[in-house]
């Protein structure tokens, strides 16, 4: 029998795999978007963390939840010493959602507070990533737009507090498979992952709406 954690994985592949080949990602991550196009994903990024760490602290002693909430994960500090180097001291100020994004972070507060199984979904779909695929945005960033390394600008997807992010994820996929829900709710939440990975596409769907490459 598969594990939850390779069920998880493997059902919301196709969703996965959509969201990382988005048009506005592919432009983004191929240099041929602006460091503009990039502060301004950074910014949607601070509304789905702030909702996704604003209930953490409510979570840690959850039963279903709380194995999952670990500090040396948490990004919105680091986001925000990112948005101060990209857009200036009065970032927060200027600092508007997207509807996709307002949606997304909307489902991620609503599990928070009233299904912590679902709150799960949302942490695995966003922290494992930013510590997989994340990279390779930071390593472009880096190169694209001259940010220091590991500097301000690509803070968020430096995990200075996990010094070896395989054998976190390792860990983290063990949480996954002793996760205090039975069969069905399991179903749940995966059904909730495929659901993160399409709120998540629809964003850079609406960021690829803003930042069109000229024909």
């Amino acid at each position: 029998m598969d594990s939850f954690s390779h069920l998880i994985r493997t059902a919301s592949h196709e969703q996965h795999t959509e969201a990382e080949t988005s048009t506005f990602m592919s432009d983004l991550l191929g240099g041929r978007l602006g460091v503009d196009a990039y502060a301004r994903y950074t910014e949607q990024l601070w509304f789905v963390y702030e909702a996704l760490e604003a209930g953490a602290e409510r979570l840690a002693s959850d039963p279903v939840a709380g194995p999952f909430v670990r500090p040396e994960l948490f990004r919105l500090a680091a986001l925000e010493r990112d948005l101060e180097h990209l857009r200036g001291p009065g970032w927060r100020a200027a600092l508007s959602a997207l509807p996709a994004t307002r949606a997304y972070a909307d489902r991620v507060r609503e599990c928070a507070e009233r299904w912590p199984a679902g709150y799960i979904a949302h942490h695995y779909t966003r922290y494992l990533g930013d510590l997989s695929g994340g990279q390779i945005i930071r390593d472009k960033a880096e190169r694209t737009w001259g940010f220091e390394k590991k500097g301000d600008g690509v803070r968020f997807y430096v995990f200075e507090e996990i010094p070896n992010p395989a054998a976190f994820k390792r860990a983290y996929r063990e949480l996954l498979d002793a996760v205090n829900a039975d069969e069905l709710e399991r179903q749940r939440i995966v059904t909730e992952c495929k659901r993160a990975f399409a709120l998540n596409t629809a964003v850079f769907r609406a960021l690829g709406e803003e930042f069109p490459l000229s024909a």
